[in-house]
């Protein structure tokens, strides 16, 4: 068994000097690095007698002799190449600024931006492009769609949505309500707050509100899945042995998500009216029959239909997104919280954007 390290202060020829025994490792320093720094000046560390060195050992002959301007002397080739590794790594390094002024680093930064949403998006269209491509095969093979992925998809997507978008809606229902009757209630309007909420949630928040939720609870979870996969190498074992990827894990989430979204905007318009409803029999005296009533009178069945055109378009994006995201996920785990945090992003920015060009859209239409 090694002894410990020791040393032990000498009067040399070139001044004072430590004489080191024992083994200079990390099992058998103990209390040493401490007793080095009282030492006083010394001007040479002899380690001609030492049994053992290792990395810590050799750290602290290359402290001590920084510290004193000290010379290291004996040890044999092995220990003395050691020493000099350590040195070399132990030499201060100089980080270079990434960027100039706080002005100009904004840009760089808002320039990096633009450049990674530019070919975010140019890679979302292409995936998109190779997901319809995909999607047209399958309905000529339809002995290949994998149906048991897709029913449980629907599960996933539509049944397990339920409470929390029932929840969502019915508490924005009677937000809207509320809100509606306490700024009417002034104008002696307050009968308006059923159009307020029958043509607001129906048309625009029931979809809206819905695809939110969707892109926050399924989106992330389909970039979280799929990238994981990703990382374990499942998604290249998958193209060795001839599978599709696409077929096998984009398209059940995108057919489920396109059919579950407008079946979910007409159950979340239907509890939000609901919520709103309640809200008006409650604080306005406005009884359900009367709230029905004029909700047929006031709502065109046009504000149906557009939120059935909008609901699976927004699917689409957020399962799309989801999955692409997901396949982009490299090298470690860190990179699936990056991209599940960047499809959820990116499904809910596009959704509101392709949200406002349909109101436009079908403003120019006459469906006001």
């Amino acid at each position: 068994m090694s002894a410990r390290a020791d040393f032990e202060e000498q009067n040399g020829e070139g001044g004072r000097q430590l004489v080191f025994t024992g083994s200079l490792s990390i099992s058998q320093i103990g209390d040493l690095s401490r007793r080095l720094r009282d030492v006083p000046d010394v001007s040479v560390l002899d380690i001609s007698a030492i049994e053992h060195l290792d990395t810590v050992g050799a750290w602290l002959l290359v402290r001590t002799a920084r510290d004193n301007d000290a010379e290291i002397t004996g040890g044999d080739a092995d220990a003395q190449q050691l020493i000099e590794e350590v040195r070399r790594a132990d030499e201060p390094v100089e980080l270079k600024r990434e960027h100039g002024p706080p002005f100009q680093a904004m840009l760089a930064e808002v320039g990096e931006a633009t450049i990674v949403g530019i070919t975010s998006f140019i890679g979302l269209i292409g995936f998109f492009g190779q997901t319809v491509v995909s999607m047209g095969r399958l309905l000529m093979h339809p002995s290949r769609i994998r149906w048991h992925a897709l029913i449980q998809r629907f599960d996933v997507v539509g049944v397990r949505a339920l409470g929390i978008v029932g929840l969502m809606s019915f508490l924005i229902g009677v937000v809207i309500a509320q809100q509606g009757a306490v700024q009417l209630r002034a104008f002696g309007a307050e009968i308006f707050t059923i159009n307020l909420v029958g043509r607001l949630t129906l048309r625009e928040l029931g979809v809206l509100m819905t695809a939110i939720m969707v892109a926050g609870r399924s989106g992330s979870a389909f970039a979280a899945q799929i990238g994981t996969m990703k990382l374990t190498e499942e998604v290249d074992a998958m193209r060795t042995i001839g599978v599709s990827p696409t077929e096998a894990l984009v398209l059940p989430r995108v057919i489920a998500t396109i059919l579950m979204m407008p079946l979910l905007t007409i159950y979340a318009s239907i509890i939000a009216i609901v919520g709103g409803g309640l809200l008006c029999w409650i604080g306005l005296d406005i009884p359900p029959s009367t709230f029905v009533s004029r909700l047929r009178e006031v709502t065109p069945i046009t504000d149906l239909w557009i939120a059935l055109i909008k609901a699976p378009v927004f699917g689409a994006i957020v399962a799309i997104s989801g999955c692409y995201q997901g396949l982009q996920v490299e090298n470690d785990a860190e990179q699936v919280g990056l991209k599940t945090t960047a499809a959820v992003v990116q499904a809910i920015f596009m959704v509101i954007v392709l949200d406002a060009f349909f109101a436009v859209f079908f403003s120019a239409l006459g469906w006001v």
